[in-house]
């Protein structure tokens, strides 16, 4: 069906409902049996349901601190007051304790939010690493180049010892996706870095989902080394138009039968997670590198009718930033991974400052376990790539590549990302600067509760491979 006849159609269909919802047996149906109906819209259920629940905590004060408050600002002599699990004040003015709250003295000590990591592997590709690492990773499901019934939750071991590394460097929430070996390779999850022994328990709630794609080198060497479809760039953006071509006539019929019309389509996990796409429902997150690859992919994303939430890697989306502008989307780069392979031969140090200066989105990623502990050492250098460049950028706006606009990307920023009151509390104390290689990170705090703590061995955790081993304390960074 030509996506022109797919318009009119949704257009029908929802003519059609504004005339009163009917159900299968074309009776008019009540607001409650209507409302029913919705609720079965396939890529609306999460059958997988988040089970966390806050650690124990205590309110806080935190006073004559150095605060990046992730929104743009600088303050010194500053007071940070954590209640009830949120922020409540932010002021260099004095600010009382509540009764039963801890002052945490932070002279000569940053605070910032939590670090957000929008692009993680931890746990899906874990470690332990061996030789055996491609048995032991659940990064990609190889088996076809289109599977977004795949879901990275169900590949995710939380023993992995990754978590805590990357808590011990700051990092509060992260979005653990699937790999890059497929055309599309499923959905993402949101996690709270909490210690848990399921991956429910860390599932950030109500958390947007989102779903990985990938253009290029990756899924087109991966398949076509099989002699499997795609063999080559143009394969790729005819197998992505094909899918989501299909998942607007399975949208159109589940929307069909939600306005009381027609019967129950037939379940399709692959074409649930794409409808979400085009619904608006769940984040477009696209492996890609080069500057002609994301232009087509725009143009792809406008002709199916769906929104790109982020390009990461984006080695070269310092070549078109106006693009970014233009699409309202973020670009997720590295500071300095380039060369490894051709379509990264063209990265500069200087990428994510240029396309800031531009005015668009970006955020740093890790991709590794090891960036994953260090993404605040990545933002660093990023800012000095940029001033050598000429570029007047300061930490109060570096810190945003690694905590506001990564919130953006994952459609969390009105809950995460800043020191804002009414957010919630994901808060790290830094010994100092948190640019600077000589700093750590003293404590961290997750919905107000301490996760971290460098000084108590009690509030460093391990992983089930790291027990009776040396604390993290001496080992991270």
């Amino acid at each position: 069906m030509k996506l022109a006849a797919l318009s009119l159609a949704l257009a029908l269909t929802a003519s059609a409902a504004q005339a009163g919802p009917r159900g299968e047996d074309g009776r008019p149906q009540s607001a409650r049996e209507h409302g029913a109906a919705q609720a079965t819209l396939p890529w609306k259920r999460d059958p997988f349901p988040s089970t966390y629940r806050p650690l124990p905590r205590q309110d806080a004060l935190i006073v004559d601190a150095t605060v990046l408050d992730g929104a743009g600002h600088r303050f010194e002599h500053a007071n940070l007051l954590l209640r009830d699990g949120k922020i409540v004040a932010l002021s260099t003015q004095a600010i009382a304790a509540p009764a039963g709250a801890a002052t945490i003295d932070a002279k000569g000590r940053w605070v910032t939010p939590g670090i957000i990591d929008v692009h993680s592997h931890d746990g899906d590709f874990s470690a332990p690493f061996t030789s055996l690492d491609a048995q032991n990773s659940d990064v990609s499901e190889g088996s076809d180049p289109i599977t977004p019934n795949v879901w990275a939750e169900h590949s995710i071991a939380v023993q992995d010892p990754s978590f805590g590394r990357a808590l011990a460097g700051g990092v509060t929430t992260l979005q653990i996706l699937p790999g890059s070996s497929n055309l599309i390779g499923g959905r993402s999850v949101v996690l709270k870095n909490v210690p848990a022994t399921t991956v429910q328990a860390m599932k950030f709630p109500d958390a947007p989902y989102g779903v990985k794609l990938a253009c290029g080198e990756n899924p087109k060497y991966n398949y076509g080394e099989k002699g499997r479809f795609p063999t080559s760039r143009m394969g790729n953006v005819a197998g992505v138009r094909a899918a989501f071509l299909e998942a607007a006539e399975y949208r159109a019929k589940w929307l069909d039968y939600a306005g009381g019309h027609g019967k129950r389509p037939d379940d399709d996990l692959k074409k649930d997670t794409l409808a979400g796409v085009l619904a608006g429902d769940i984040r477009v997150h696209w492996h890609c590198y080069r500057a002609d690859d994301m232009a087509t992919l725009f143009d792809v994303a406008r002709e199916a009718g769906f929104h790109i939430d982020a390009f990461h890697h984006a080695v070269e989306a310092y070549k078109i930033p106006q693009l970014f502008v233009a699409n309202h989307a973020c670009a997720v780069v590295w500071s300095d991974w380039w060369g490894y392979k051709m379509e990264a031969l063209d990265g500069i140090r200087e990428n994510a400052a240029f396309v800031d200066a531009a005015g668009a989105c970006v955020t740093l990623h890790s991709d590794s376990p090891w960036l994953g502990q260090r993404l605040r050492l990545e933002a660093g250098k990023a800012l000095a790539a940029g001033r050598r460049a000429g570029l007047a950028i300061g930490p109060e706006r570096a810190i945003e590549w690694i905590t506001l606009n990564s919130a953006k990307v994952l459609g969390l920023d009105a809950r995460i990302g800043s020191l804002e009151p009414g957010k919630n509390a994901d808060v790290v104390i830094w010994s100092g600067d948190p640019f600077s290689v000589y700093v750590k990170a003293d404590q961290v705090f997750i919905d107000g509760a301490v996760v971290y703590d460098r000084g108590n061995p009690a509030r460093h955790p391990r992983s089930d491979f790291e027990l009776g081993q040396p604390s993290m304390a001496a080992e991270a960074e």
